[in-house]
């Protein structure tokens, strides 16, 4: 007995798609601070992100350094979000994480990097994600 149902032709054709580095990286930073007080006068603001990121670039590449574009996207409290463009994103890192800080009314201040990628949609998430396992399950989400 001949099914009543039409047979689909298999497909001769072949999509194929090529994800290319992205020109831009990004990177989630943290303000640190040796009191790590919580009050709002250790809080950032984007010239002191400028400023640390360019005294950190001097400082680990001299003038080639200095040259590496900075975009900050974001400053909330304590944490910033900046765009480098993608190439440069291993030397960033090394900046940041090799510079000392500054001492400013007492306190060293640095900047700490939390995360960093060439895509900013594996980083958005995963802040949720952080909540989930420390401040108390999947309610504090809510």
């Amino acid at each position: 007995m001949a099914s009543s149902r039409p047979q689909n032709p298999p497909c001769g054709n072949t999509l194929s798609c090529t994800v290319r580095s992205p020109p831009f990286a990004y990177a989630y930073l943290q303000l640190a601070t040796d009191d790590n007080k919580d009050d709002g006068a250790v809080d950032l603001d984007y010239l002191q992100v400028k400023s640390y990121c360019d005294a950190a670039l001097r400082q680990f590449l001299g003038l080639a350094g200095a040259a590496i574009p900075v975009e900050i996207l974001s400053v909330n409290g304590r944490q910033c979000w900046v765009r480098v463009p993608g190439p440069d994103l291993g030397t960033f890192g090394a900046a940041i994480t090799a510079w000392q800080g500054v001492t400013e009314s007492g306190s060293r201040r640095l900047l700490r990097i939390r995360r960093c990628s060439d895509w900013l949609g594996v980083m958005v998430g995963a802040d949720g994600q952080e909540r989930l396992w420390t401040d108390g399950g999947p309610d504090s989400l809510l």
